[in-house]
């Protein structure tokens, strides 16, 4: 595995002059994405956690045992799939997990996970091919463009590792 998020992203060709979005049907059936759009929306209102992880599940992300996701948290409405958020995590108020992103001449797909009670702060983007690592933090309003190891503090944009203080 590369240490590159953008290596591990899957690349999607689009045909014409027109930009990928304008193809955002061929990516993903507008059913599918009319119901996980539904079903994210609810979950994004409730404030009951167990409906969240269930409707997440339903969608075929992957949730760990004893996960949170604040109000208005936001997954991946093309690929909830990518997405892993594994024991204990938190997703917090407003954060945005993206699985993909759209182009010019391609949209791109990457898994997301988020490891054993990280902690992903109110407002945060993640964006595809991220690995937040266990007992990670991600600050509030950052934007994490590349993975961030087990038990770090990232924040701002992009997100960049906080500077410790190793005193004892």
């Amino acid at each position: 595995m590369s240490d590159r998020r953008h290596d591990r992203l899957a690349r999607h060709p689009t045909p014409g002059v027109r930009n990928a979005l304008r193809h955002w049907p061929d990516a993903k059936g507008p059913l599918r994405v009319a119901f996980n759009y539904a079903c994210i929306v609810i979950a994004r209102h409730s404030p009951s956690l167990r409906l969240k992880v269930a409707l997440y599940r339903l969608l075929g992300m992957t949730v760990g045992d004893g996960v949170s996701f604040g109000l208005e948290a936001t997954p991946d409405v093309f690929f909830p799939e990518l997405l892993a958020v594994e024991d204990d995590a938190i997703v917090g108020y407003d954060a945005t997990l993206l699985c993909h992103e759209f182009l010019q001449d391609e949209y791109r797909t990457g898994e997301i996970v988020v490891g054993e009670r990280a902690m992903i702060g109110a407002g945060a983007v993640v964006l595809p091919g991220v690995t937040i690592g266990r007992d990670a933090q991600v600050a509030a309003n950052s934007l994490v463009v590349e993975d961030v190891p087990p038990e770090t503090t990232v924040a701002g944009v992009p997100a960049e590792e906080l500077e410790r203080d190793d005193r004892d």
